[in-house]
């Protein structure tokens, strides 16, 4: 059995990525989490952005599918608009809201979490399609 989650790589005006560091286990990443029963995929994106960050977005369009192969999460990221800037220091679920550049992100991120940031500011159209073991992107199947 899977489940869903959404995540949102949201950019300022001066190209820099919306980041927290999650309060559970210490790790950065871009704000996301499990969809809720009955929420629709922008909501819950919205929702969880909004608790993790304090920021309220706009999804603009569906950026990447990463699926956690040990944990069985499919994750969708979405690439959102920030219209005010504001966002809070920290949050019950998030030691640390900052926004960082993609540099910062390859070396605070694992890979698996930081190619979703890569991919969504890469300017493809079409969503990438991965999948990785929660640390490393796995190689891809394209018979699948």
């Amino acid at each position: 059995m899977h489940s869903v989650s959404v995540a949102g790589v949201t950019l300022n005006e001066k190209g820099l990525i919306l980041c927290i560091r999650r309060r559970d286990i210490g790790a950065w990443q871009i704000p996301g989490g499990v969809l809720e029963r009955g929420e629709t995929l922008h909501t819950g994106l919205r929702r969880e952005v909004e608790e993790e960050t304090g920021a309220v977005v706009e999804p603009v369009r569906l950026t990447g599918v990463y699926l956690n192969m040990p944990l069985g999460v499919v994750a969708m990221v979405f690439l959102c608009h920030h219209p005010t800037g504001v966002i809070a220091s920290d949050t019950a679920e998030a030691t640390e809201v900052s926004w960082l550049s993609i540099d910062e992100v390859r070396t605070r991120f694992v890979p698996a979490f930081a190619i979703r940031v890569a991919d969504a500011v890469a300017g493809r159209l079409e969503p990438f399609i991965r999948t990785h073991d929660g640390v490393s992107v796995l190689p891809s199947d394209a018979a699948e």
